[in-house]
């Protein structure tokens, strides 16, 4: 285990995340840095949004999924590597479902 994953691990725990978000925010991250093939802490914001992009586009994922791979990729950033990186910006807006009316 790297020192890295292992001080995200302790974040997490810290801040009691249940064991399926703290799996999950792990492997979201590890995938991330493997998209890039380079260590987590070595990306920025321009990889996040280049992330997005690969996630949507390529792999189809839907915005709530991308919403909570970025939530994963914040909290890495933000409570991590305390960061001060301005990742509100990659909020992802969801689009409101028509209403049928009959």
């Amino acid at each position: 285990m790297t020192q890295l994953r292992k001080t995200m691990l302790e974040e997490l725990q810290r801040r009691n995340y249940c064991q399926t978000t703290v799996n999950g925010y792990l492997k979201i991250v590890a995938a991330f840095a493997k998209y890039f093939n380079r260590p987590p802490d070595q990306l920025g914001p321009e990889q996040i949004r280049a992330y997005q992009v690969h996630l949507f586009d390529e792999r189809k994922l839907n915005a709530r999924t991308v919403g909570h791979h970025t939530a994963a990729l914040r909290f890495f950033f933000c409570k991590t590597l305390k960061r001060r990186t301005p990742l509100k910006k990659f909020r992802i807006r969801r689009r409101r479902a028509a209403c049928l009316r009959s």
